[in-house]
């Protein structure tokens, strides 16, 4: 049985050329390697010793959704095992199908994630600025005419931004191979920006530093959260 072997470093595309896949059978022999389907939207991840037949699929391209390079072994039957490929590729098919059935699931389980991080970041938020305010904070910005931030308005615009997170998550899921890696550094970077400006509005180094820390307490309840269902969601 003729065989050769597909590499693919991390993060690379390979497309499908029906031709060269029309008998060829395919095994992982190294790293993950995931299908993409017809539509261009990712499909199943295929791990380590996973088989697939790819005629009749409909998919584009192979991706290599992580860092370290993946392998593929391509092997070829002999024409009397060929009459099984017809048989293989509608179990493929059928995998496929199921793909597709659980992408919606994948987008519905970050979407709860994604509020109920919400949610706790925008009730944690304002609590932390109760207690500071308690402690002497009185949360002036002289930029803004000297008013004093209430306390409602530490949860709508935490709430405003953590939504933006899960959105911004939800594009990753659609359209990286990495979706977890890239938004953790996504976030993290929008994160580092918002502690500039509270030191940019001439309130009192009480309070900016405290408005920092209140950014970096609703970071860290987003951040894990949606990072972990998104690592979820790809695995």
């Amino acid at each position: 049985m003729p065989e050769r072997t597909l590499a693919l470093p991390g993060g690379a595309r390979v497309p499908v050329v029906a031709a060269q896949w029309h008998h060829a059978f395919g095994v992982v022999t190294r790293g993950r390697v995931q299908l993409e389907l017809r539509d261009g939207e990712p499909g199943p991840v295929l791990r380590r010793h996973a088989g697939f037949w790819l005629r009749g699929t409909g998919v584009r391209a192979l991706r290599n959704p992580g860092r370290r390079t993946a392998t593929v072994r391509i092997l070829t039957p002999h024409p009397e095992t060929r009459r099984n490929d017809m048989t293989s590729s509608t179990d493929t098919g059928a995998d496929l199908a199921s793909g597709r059935t659980r992408r919606p699931r994948r987008f519905r389980r970050l979407a709860v994630t994604g509020v109920i991080a919400t949610v706790a970041a925008m009730a944690a938020t304002p609590v932390a600025a109760a207690l500071a305010r308690a402690a002497g904070v009185d949360f002036a910005i002289p930029d803004g005419g000297d008013e004093t931030i209430p306390l409602g308005g530490f949860a709508v615009v935490t709430g405003f931004f953590s939504l933006v997170g899960v959105v911004i998550a939800a594009v990753l899921l659609r359209w990286s191979a990495r979706p977890a890696e890239r938004f953790l550094w996504t976030a993290v970077a929008l994160t580092a920006l918002s502690l500039v400006p509270p030191f940019l509005v001439g309130a009192a180094a009480t309070t900016s530093i405290t408005l920092v820390g209140l950014h970096l307490l609703a970071a860290a309840v987003m951040i894990p959260a949606l990072t972990r269902s998104l690592r979820a969601a790809t695995s």
